[in-house]
């Protein structure tokens, strides 16, 4: 059986893009969402009845969310120790975990070193799992090492913080991803092509990942960037997309 995930980050709330935003995510067809920048309860509701979602839930004062097109099983938000930000754990079915992440903004050496921080504890806290299928994917707001980033091509707004940071940042993050043993699903489907997803009117940056253990890679079947005409309004990232065999 395969199900379909999507990510996608909203931008602020997505109040007054809910058409948009719907398009988009109809297009994708998509069982499972999981919402990054969702603080608009409102918005996610009425997303969720626009879809067709059996299921979901938005949490107080907190950036995530989640639709279901089945009702799940369990859903919680967890802030591990120490960090700053949390991250949803929505399980489908008692087999299989999907964690939403959306690791701290702005691209600048010491705010990499702050993802980090939020990743290790994220992974502390999954290692339960680590033997089982389960997913981990959202905005983690950071770089591949090796992929593209062109700092002149970020706006005005954020390039002083690159600037600041020495002009360089070592990209650790999806490393410390990739070395608890995760496969990137999107590269694994497309090792030469970029997988841009920020922003939405001339994209220049993978900000948004889906990661599966390396042991289940084989269960990859797609994943892909939705890059739908409504994406330009509907938010300022293109939502990825991934089919995954269960």
């Amino acid at each position: 059986m395969t199900f379909r995930l999507l990510t996608y980050n909203i931008r602020t709330g997505g109040r007054g893009r809910v058409d948009a935003l719907a398009t988009v995510i109809a297009s994708a067809t998509p069982d499972v969402v999981l919402l990054q920048e969702a603080t608009d309860a409102s918005v996610v509701r009425e997303l969720a009845g626009r879809l067709g979602m059996a299921s979901f839930q938005t949490f107080p004062r907190q950036s995530l969310a989640y639709m279901s097109r089945t009702p799940v099983h369990t859903a919680k938000w967890v802030r591990p120790r120490f960090s700053r930000h949390a991250f949803v754990e929505v399980a489908l079915d008692p087999r299989l975990h999907v964690f939403g992440v959306h690791l701290s903004a702005v691209l600048s050496a010491w705010t990499e070193r702050r993802r980090l921080f939020e990743l290790r504890a994220l992974l502390r806290s999954i290692e339960r799992h680590e033997p089982g299928f389960h997913v981990l994917a959202g905005d983690f707001n950071t770089v591949a090492p090796g992929d593209t980033f062109d700092r002149q091509r970020l706006p005005l707004r954020l390039q002083p913080f690159v600037w600041m940071s020495g002009g360089r940042i070592r990209w650790r993050t999806i490393q410390q991803v990739r070395d608890a043993g995760y496969v990137d699903a999107y590269r694994l489907q497309h090792p030469d092509e970029p997988g841009l997803t920020l922003p939405t009117s001339n994209p220049h940056v993978r900000l948004d990942y889906v990661f599966v253990p390396d042991g289940y890679a084989t269960r990859v079947a797609a994943c892909d960037v939705v890059r739908h005409p409504e994406g330009i309004h509907a938010s300022d990232h293109y939502p990825v997309m991934a089919d995954l065999e269960i």
